[in-house]
């Protein structure tokens, strides 16, 4: 007589589940542990590593220092021996109204933006008071000659840590408002090594561009000019209409 084949099944309160089933259940919780190490990998390896900037938002110090409204406001600061220039920017996306303040020493209060050497302050309103105390000698200037770099417009503000990443086609609307509304444009491009090298745009006469760029943010650009080194900054002396796109 043939023996009757009997279907295993499981009952929730027994010790052990029958043979069969227990080892198809090791076999799937094997497999979902390698896809999550697998996606783990991914995530780790294969995506875009986020740069190091920082937003101090809501953090406010005072500074003092020398207000320079052109070609983009910055504040000339005495660190001990040494001087440090950082870019002044309002609140949102709008550049540092101080034109009446240049030239003038001043303390003043704001939020810390910075990445990779450059520092940038978010200006509190009706924060800057004229001083009478405060001497500051000009930043040293170094010509380092005429390049012609492959890169993309960004605004410095986002760029610098209010955003991250704060530059790519994604961000172009973003980065467009903000440097229509005075917030310097920055050239991001690639040294002989592949390390990013963020310069300050300029025209060659070394005055603001916001309004001559604005239709080529966030492409891949190319610029001829001259490469001058402002303390920290470096700054890139080039007439806009001699961008061009790649």
């Amino acid at each position: 007589m043939k023996e009757i084949e009997r279907e295993e099944f499981y009952i929730g309160y027994l010790p052990q589940a029958p043979r069969t089933q227990g080892r198809l259940i090791r076999k799937l919780c094997f497999a979902l542990l390698g896809i999550v190490v697998a996606v783990a990998l991914l995530l780790i390896f294969g995506l875009q590593k986020l740069p190091l900037s920082v937003f101090e938002f809501g953090q406010h110090r005072q500074f003092t220092g020398v207000v320079q409204a052109r070609p983009y406001p910055t504040l000339l600061v005495r660190d001990g021996n040494s001087l440090t220039q950082y870019l002044l920017v309002a609140e949102g996306k709008h550049g540092a109204d101080v034109a009446k303040f240049d030239g003038k020493p001043v303390t003043l209060k704001g939020s810390r933006i910075y990445r990779d050497g450059l520092t940038m302050v978010e200006v509190v309103r009706d924060s800057v008071q004229v001083m009478n105390d405060v001497i500051v000698t000009s930043l040293p200037t170094n010509d380092l000659g005429t390049f012609t770099l492959v890169g993309e417009i960004v605004d410095s503000k986002c760029y610098l840590g209010v955003m991250n990443p704060g530059n790519t086609k994604p961000h172009r609307e973003c980065a467009a408002l903000c440097i229509s509304g005075g917030i310097p444009p920055m050239f991001i491009a690639r040294d002989l090594v592949g390390n990013k090298v963020a310069l300050q745009l300029v025209s060659a006469n070394g005055t603001a561009v916001n309004q001559e760029v604005l239709a080529m943010v966030a492409e891949p650009i190319e610029i001829t000019g001259q490469v001058v080194q402002e303390g920290e900054q470096l700054i890139f002396k080039a007439d806009p209409k001699t961008y061009r796109r790649k």
